[in-house]
């Protein structure tokens, strides 16, 4: 079966180099719109009876690239396409797995029905905000990790007296990793969230004495919490200075302002999403090999056991 990729327009530079890394171009499409707004895509190859590969991360605009991957979809679906997956580096819409007043919508089971409904019969994401996210899927979900490759990335940067923060106890799991490759002790910090941009601390759970910082989360949106975490250590005692580490660098809304007054030495971020232009010191760390390979694989029917999120 010959293997096809299309990329939305979300994040190019990343679908590109996996294509590259697979030996293979990009397939040619046409994402344009209407005067009303209205997306309108079109495929301009022959995909009947291909594995068609598409790779679109959900980031800001969200609802844009969102609807440009159902699209996408369909018009593969509807050419032919002997099977349909999507590679969502990172899965927009992912905090919405719950209903939080009782009255409010579950985004994250709607769009995983929306993904269905498109044709899409397996989807490949990285490091989801809740592995919970799992069981909103009908369809096959493999669930990817960069923890390895950002612990790599982040080991030769970091002081000998260092300790990973996780910044709320959504986080612990996730610390815990990062803490079991590094070597490092943890800490843990108690956060309730107030609005979007809001959140309260109530103390730390371990001892930050001393130690240079370590915060690691799945994503960093409006810095909020990043903030939050990194003023409560150093009221704890920690020294003023920290890298945070991150597989979805988002930096939304204020995020630039609010982190880039913080004595944060570097921020570490994959490139899951297009990166907004900011003065915050960052540094990337490539996808491409771990998204190629997981696209071989499946094309080839392997197993992805040892890349894929166990917990």
């Amino acid at each position: 079966m010959e293997i096809t990729l299309f990329a939305g327009s979300a994040n190019i530079s990343l679908a590109e180099s996996v294509a590259a890394n697979l030996g293979l171009a990009l397939g040619q499409r046409d994402l344009s719109r209407f005067p009303d707004s209205e997306v309108h895509v079109e495929i301009d190859k022959s995909v009947r009876g291909h594995d068609v590969y598409l790779i679109q991360p959900t980031s800001p605009p969200s609802n844009e690239n969102l609807m440009e991957l159902l699209l996408l979809a369909d018009a593969s679906r509807r050419a032919g396409a002997e099977r349909l997956t999507a590679i969502i580096p990172y899965f927009g819409y992912a905090r919405q797995d719950r209903r939080a007043s009782g009255r409010d919508a579950v985004g994250a089971r709607l769009v995983a029905d929306l993904i269905r409904s498109a044709g899409i019969e397996r989807v490949v994401a990285l490091d989801l905000h809740t592995t919970t996210l799992e069981g909103f899927f009908a369809i096959s979900l493999e669930h990817l990790s960069a923890v390895s490759l950002l612990a790599d990335a982040v080991r030769p940067l970091l002081p000998t007296e260092s300790i990973v923060l996780a910044p709320d106890l959504g986080a612990v799991k996730l610390a815990r990793r990062y803490a079991k490759s590094l070597n490092l002790p943890m800490a843990i910090v108690h956060k309730t969230r107030t609005s979007g941009e809001r959140v309260e601390t109530h103390g730390i759970v371990g001892d930050v004495r001393g130690r240079s910082l370590v915060i690691v989360d799945d994503m960093i949106s409006t810095g909020a919490t990043i903030a939050a975490a990194f003023n409560a250590a150093v009221a704890s005692g920690c020294l003023p200075s920290a890298t945070v580490v991150s597989t979805h660098g988002l930096f939304v809304g204020t995020a630039a302002e609010r982190l880039g007054a913080l004595a944060i030495r570097q921020f570490v971020v994959t490139d899951s999403v297009a990166q907004p232009k900011t003065n915050l010191p960052l540094r990337l760390v490539g996808l491409r090999a771990l998204l190629a390979e997981a696209i071989k694989r499946l094309h080839e029917n392997k197993s992805l056991a040892d890349i894929l999120v166990h917990e």
